[in-house]
Formats: C-alpha cells, structure tokens, sequence
C-alpha cells in the first residue's frame, strides 16, 4: 500500500542525502517578520537551517516516508 507524504511537513522540512537515511533541517524560529527587534548577527544566524531534534525524527520520517 502506498503511504501518503504530508504535505505541510514536506513544504518545511529540507532532507540531506548522507548515506542510508538523511538529516531533516528546519527553519529557526521567530524568522518571519518583526526583524528590526532582532541584531544583525540575530539575523545572520537565523538564515541558516538547523537540524531538527532528535525526539522529533521518527514522526518526521512518518510524515515524510518517501524522504528518508
């Protein structure tokens, strides 16, 4: 049977390639807007991807089970 991906999820989560499975990235929080609160090396660093934590991978691969 065929598992469905979750969408939302797909649309927020980037996955590497790394060998067998790969690394989910997320987004950092409080990125989307009210950025003149926020120092530059705030800004800097929150541009980046971060990984997700570890106790959140194995819903994340049910959600997406086609990208692991």
């Amino acid at each position: 049977m065929k598992l469905k991906t979750h969408q939302g999820t797909k649309k927020r989560i980037k996955v590497t390639r790394g060998g067998k499975g790969g690394k989910f990235l997320r987004r950092h929080v409080r990125t989307s807007h009210l950025k003149t609160k926020q120092s530059p090396k705030q800004k800097r660093h929150k541009a980046k991807l971060v990984p997700v934590s570890s106790a959140d991978q194995p819903r994340l691969a049910r959600l997406l089970p086609y990208n692991n």
